[in-house]
């Protein structure tokens, strides 16, 4: 599968973007998605996952009650909805994704095998 992730962009504090992510290939539905991060001179960070199966949703500590990641088969897409955002939110995103989804591994980037291009989001205090 590949992946192209956009909607990132400058916006100030407190305020809203919505990041997507399009899949080609096959069997989108079969692949367990997640959004990571990277800020400068940090390290990758889980913001969110979706599992397959159940649509299931995880999120990091930091990002837990302002984002919201969801999907959409039919269009092969997946999205990570931010609210509330952070100066410290700015970073790199990232689009994954995996067949083999692991309860205990999910948020480990290194669980994922397909990744897409990275959406810069800046946050202006």
């Amino acid at each position: 599968v590949q992946l192209q992730a956009s909607g990132g962009g400058l916006v100030q504090a407190g305020g809203s973007l919505r990041l997507s992510c399009a899949a080609s290939g096959r069997s989108f539905s079969s692949y367990s998605m997640a959004w990571f991060r990277q800020a400068p001179g940090k390290e990758r960070e889980f913001a969110a996952g979706i599992r397959w199966v159940d649509d299931n949703t995880y999120y990091g500590d930091s990002v837990k009650g302002r984002f919201a990641i969801s999907r959409d088969n039919a269009k092969s897409t997946v999205y990570l909805q931010m609210n509330s955002l952070k100066p410290e939110d700015t970073a790199v995103y990232y689009c994954a994704a995996t067949l083999f989804f692991d309860s205990s591994s999910y948020n480990r980037w290194t669980s994922y095998s397909y990744w897409g291009r990275g959406t810069l989001v800046t946050v202006s205090s």
